[in-house]
């Protein structure tokens, strides 16, 4: 049994849910102790239990510790299999974060997978739903992912209650991801919903981002006001997404309580301006999202960033230990050149 000190690093869920992804994936059997240790309440949290739970179906796991707050786990994995999943969260936990460590399963499992999810579809300190579905899959489908996920309702903090269903196909080689030089803007466009409040909040959301991105020709913000009919509970959130000619850079923005809408609608257009003038080939969430996909291609990777996140190096380090996989990272004048070379995996 493989052991992972989950104190490493940034020491946060990802490490984690990524921990048990890849024993899945390889057939290793892993104990991870120190969980979440860096954090102020250390041990599984609902979703981080859905997260492991939900992996540990896929592939039949005889699995310890899963309760919440514990800190330590072990995961034997079996055979994985396809069929159809439900994974209640049962909290405001986030949907995104659940497929962090489920996706890369699914897709290697050999088998069409249906999963329904239910938790938080746009919770802070996780990648809004939208990201995931417009940003994140429409890279991954590029490399050969083959996933589909259906939104019926949005579900936010603390009640939770959003639903998706992801289908995901067999995707038996992946692609690699070669996006070498700095690309052109072709259009910026956006995404800004509510739900269950006045529609004049999505509105000066979208205001403040498209000031910022002034400067750019003619970005375009769609708007979205939802009922009680499509959400359960208050809440909000923006994506903008600049469509590069082979790639896409993308920022975002998760409604808070007492945080103005101006506020929030205008970091997300600072952000992702930052990243269209940085020349960048992945903003700094994408290349953290697609380390494990890299490591499972079928040829060496690259991309540019800006910057490295401790998630990122934290995952480097990891996907090391159970794949053989070589990642190397270089300073490329102000960006980050980030190269991923497998042995023979995909």
């Amino acid at each position: 049994m493989r052991d992972i000190d989950g104190s490493y690093g940034e020491g946060g869920g990802q490490l984690l849910r990524t921990s048990v992804a890849l024993a899945a994936i390889t057939g290793q059997s892993v104990h991870v102790y120190n969980i979440r240790a860096k954090r102020g309440n250390p041990g599984l949290a609902p979703q981080h239990l859905t997260a492991v739970r939900a992996v540990a179906a896929l592939c039949g796991a005889e699995a310890e510790g899963l309760e919440v707050k514990s800190r330590e786990i072990s995961f034997r994995p079996g055979p994985l299999r396809g069929g159809h999943y439900d994974f209640p969260i049962g909290t405001a936990g986030s949907i995104t974060l659940v497929l962090q460590a489920a996706l890369p399963v699914a897709m290697v499992c050999g088998e069409p997978l249906r999963m329904n999810i239910v938790g938080g579809t746009d919770v802070r300190a996780a990648p809004p739903l939208d990201y995931f579905r417009y940003v994140l899959l429409p890279l991954l489908s590029g490399m050969g992912v083959r996933a589909k996920i259906d939104l019926l309702r949005r579900g936010y903090y603390p009640r939770g209650g959003g639903h998706v269903t992801v289908e995901v196909e067999p995707s038996p080689s992946l692609r690699p991801l070669i996006l070498n030089a700095p690309e052109s803007l072709t259009q910026i466009r956006g995404f800004a919903h509510i739900s269950n409040m006045p529609a004049h909040i999505v509105q000066r959301m979208a205001g403040s981002a498209l000031a910022e991105l002034s400067a750019f020709p003619t970005p375009a913000i769609d708007l979205a006001i939802l009922g009680v009919d499509k959400a359960i509970g208050m809440g909000g959130a923006i994506l903008l997404n600049a469509y590069m000619e082979q790639t896409r850079l993308a920022a975002s923005a998760v409604a808070e309580r007492g945080v103005p809408a101006e506020r929030l609608g205008s970091a997300a257009g600072q952000l992702l301006r930052e990243e269209i003038l940085s020349g960048a080939t992945l903003d700094i969430h994408a290349a953290d999202q697609v380390l494990i996909y890299l490591a499972l291609a079928g040829g060496a990777s690259c991309f540019l960033a800006r910057s490295l996140s401790s998630h990122a190096a934290t995952t480097i380090w990891l996907l090391e230990q159970f794949l053989p996989v070589r990642f190397s990272v270089s300073q490329e004048g102000s960006l980050v050149r980030v190269k991923a070379e497998p042995n023979g995996v995909g």
